[in-house]
């Protein structure tokens, strides 16, 4: 069998992976900033890394894997949610990180090992920042502790950019007491109404980069194994962890592998409020496009694009992820999971090639290798039982139930009562087109669309399905 390859960013290919410590191997991976719902694009990184977590596990042993996933609960959109809220910041961020433990377990999520708060290391990002400054890579300013990136030659091999380019590019804070306009914020005073510890600088709090640097090198070591998050981090995020860690730690690598999932858009459009494209994972679960989705299924529509790749997250494609898995789980009931084939194992260990993973999926399933597949999907995360591959309908129905309750069900299972309300409107509406009362008929064609029914009249008379 191949031996695991990653894609790593720095290096721009992939390498064959070698742990520092086959009896410790180390991941890092940026987490949620918590003040407010997660997003679908949140959830990438979240179940990409899953995976990666899991088969490093099923390689080298669960006890030999340490996964690290922060929380950042200290960040001025936090701030400013809470004070709109008129709640604490910590009332704030234990509700939000709540919520998103709920909806990522959802999906199928293991919990990382460590998973340190911002607010619970900031005398850990004091000393490092004490560090930079005594190494002559940081200096302090108005109250500000900055990174001088002049004093690191090799500051954007990440991103393979040059000063100039990244200068050009990026949204430069503008501050007269900046040395060079990419110095970044490691230390920032805070007033009276804002969270704040005390520190050499006065009293203030962290910058958003450094936090990240401080809690991986309490829990993983000053250089690990890999290093992950969204591509949208690449620049100037974990261009600045590697600058100020390396900076810190005797120029040593922050890690060996960097890996970033690719960017994600819905319905073809980059997700935005203002574009009424927004989607929550929280609102997948609960009602999008008038269904509520299970986990697994939306877990699988995530993983049938590589995780590299751009990929668009559409209602259509939502629905086939979740036909796909019934087919799949049919069969899997009573099965004895036995062990995970070379034919799914080789394309995840080619830089988590999960896509060619399902098309070797299909294989078993034809074949009926049954204890094989739900081996198979055990290790990506999947239970194997079709019972939870279920998909909750709200409908707004009248007539033998109570007028204009709101009744939520499983599609695949719709209640008799509901069917049989279903069932009268549309005889009703027949009834009214045969006595040519069209206004009638169409009223309650509107009526049922309006609760999300769909009709279609055709040679046979007039059917009905839920409308996804």
């Amino acid at each position: 069998m191949t031996a695991l390859r990653l894609y790593n960013t720095l290096t721009r290919t992939k390498e064959g992976f070698v742990p520092l410590d086959p009896t410790n191997v180390r991941m890092y991976v940026c987490g949620p900033t918590v003040y407010d719902f997660a997003h679908i694009g949140n959830a990438r990184p979240a179940i990409v890394f899953d995976v990666l977590f899991r088969l490093l596990r099923h390689t080298y042993g669960e006890n030999h894997v340490t996964y690290v996933r922060n929380i950042t609960d200290v960040d001025d959109k936090i701030n400013a949610r809470a004070a709109d809220e008129g709640i604490t910041i910590r009332e704030l961020t234990e509700k939000t990180y709540r919520i998103y433990n709920e909806d990522i377990a959802a999906l199928g999520c293991l919990p990382p090992t460590k998973t340190p708060r911002a607010t619970e290391h900031v005398q850990q990002m004091i000393a490092m920042i004490q560090t930079l400054i005594a190494n002559g890579n940081a200096y302090e300013a108005q109250g500000h502790v900055l990174f001088d990136v002049s004093s690191k030659a090799d500051y954007g091999k990440l991103a393979r950019r040059s000063l100039d380019d990244m200068i050009a590019g990026a949204r430069v804070d503008v501050a007269p007491y900046k040395k060079g306009a990419m110095d970044f914020v490691l230390w920032k005073p805070s007033d009276e109404n804002t969270p704040g510890w005390e520190s050499p600088w006065g009293r203030g709090r962290p910058g958003w980069h450094i936090e990240c640097s401080a809690m991986a090198g309490e829990y993983l070591g000053e250089t690990f194994d890999i290093h992950g998050g969204g591509i949208d981090l690449v620049f100037p995020h974990h261009e600045n962890e590697i600058a100020q860690s390396e900076a810190a730690h005797h120029n040593h690598p922050l890690a060996k592998v960097w890996m970033h999932n690719g960017f994600l858009n819905v319905e073809g459009e980059k997700m935005s409020k203002s574009l009424g494209n927004f989607v929550t994972i929280h609102q997948l679960l609960d009602d999008w496009g008038g269904t509520g989705w299970s986990g697994e299924a939306i877990r699988f529509n995530m993983l049938r694009s590589h995780y590299r790749q751009p990929m668009d997250w559409t209602l259509d494609g939502l629905e086939e992820s979740h036909q796909t898995l019934r087919h799949f789980f049919v069969g899997l009931e009573g099965v004895r999971e036995t062990t995970v084939p070379n034919e799914v194992l080789e394309p995840l260990n080619d830089d988590l090639n999960i896509p060619k993973a399902i098309a070797a999926l299909h294989q078993l399933k034809k074949e009926n290798r049954n204890s094989e597949l739900l081996a198979s999907f055990r290790l990506l995360g999947f239970s194997g039982d079709s019972t939870r591959i279920t998909r909750k309908i709200s409908v707004t129905v009248g007539f033998n139930l109570e007028v204009g309750a709101t009744v939520s069900f499983d599609s695949d299972n719709i209640p008799e009562a509901v069917r049989e309300s279903i069932d009268k409107k549309v005889a009703a509406r027949n009834e009214a087109r045969k006595a040519k009362n069209f206004a009638e008929s169409d009223r309650i064609r509107d009526e049922l669309l309006a609760q999300g029914i769909v009709l279609k009249d055709g040679p046979n008379g007039t059917t009905w399905e839920i409308k996804r």
